[in-house]
């Protein structure tokens, strides 16, 4: 893997590192992606016409059967550049959570995830998740205090039906939080797959101008989106090969932040 050409000056905000011309100019880390991979995993396959977005028009290569139809040069090329952006947000120390909830896309992000030590929302994005993140944050306080209680003897003066009723308690924050259990601050980038489906994460990162990098089927709007990386986003093949390439980028990055 070819090693950065040149440092990347820290940014004080992660989205002044999304304006264009800095992505752009950032050290290219990312390495050549293999074409015929990506048609062996159907990355290039969109939705139906009829479905589509015509914003997703640049990188459409044709219509067959009905069926949009990727170009994968440039497929490749802005998997590149999403590669590099990952990479050099997690060499600045910076957090990227990964969302990914619907069925077909959240096993394998929870696998590569936690194979990186990546934090990620898998099960539901819970409304509010970022513009109420002060009743978030105690909201993870307190699954920590439960779940940690539970493993100890904090809770050992409890009677039973009160245990049970602190399990029930973690099991309900758990289902929201598992993934982000050790967020301290809102995160400073995402990466998310579907972000048709996860359009409340979208909007309340756009609110927040917290950037995001996604994988965009030809069916989405992709102007909230900081870094499109147009493809197939229900073939898991292809989610597959777009969220490893991304993770191993993010926590290839933050290896090298921690040599420092």
């Amino acid at each position: 893997m070819p090693a950065p050409t040149a440092a990347v000056a820290p940014v004080t905000k992660i989205v002044d590192f999304f304006e264009p011309t800095t992505l752009q100019n950032i050290p290219e880390v990312s390495p050549e992606f293999d074409l015929e991979e990506m048609l062996e995993a159907g990355v290039h396959f969109g939705h139906q016409k009829a479905k589509w977005s015509p914003k997703m028009r640049e990188w459409i290569y044709m219509e067959k059967g009905g069926v949009h139809i990727f170009d994968l040069g440039k497929v490749a090329s802005q998997l590149r550049l999403a590669y590099n952006a990952a990479y050099h947000i997690g060499k600045q120390g910076k957090t990227m959570v990964f969302v990914a909830t619907k069925k077909q896309a959240r096993e394998i992000v929870e696998e590569l995830c936690k194979e990186h030590g990546i934090m990620s929302v898998t099960s539901r994005w819970l409304g509010g998740m970022l513009t109420n993140w002060a009743q978030v944050k105690k909201s993870l306080a307190r699954m920590n205090i439960i779940e940690q209680g539970l493993k100890t003897d904090a809770f050992k003066g409890y009677t039973k039906y009160e245990r049970v009723q602190l399990e029930k308690e973690l099991a309900r924050l758990q289902r929201f939080f598992v993934g982000i259990q050790d967020l301290k601050q809102k995160p400073d980038a995402f990466f998310i797959v579907d972000p048709k489906r996860e359009h409340i994460a979208i909007k309340e990162a756009n609110v927040l101008n917290i950037p995001v990098i996604a994988l965009t089927d030809s069916n989405t709007d992709p102007d909230p989106i900081q870094i499109v990386i147009p493809g197939n986003d229900d073939a898991q093949k292809s989610i597959r090969l777009i969220v490893q390439a991304v993770a191993e980028a993010y926590a290839l990055g933050r290896k090298e932040a921690g040599k420092k």
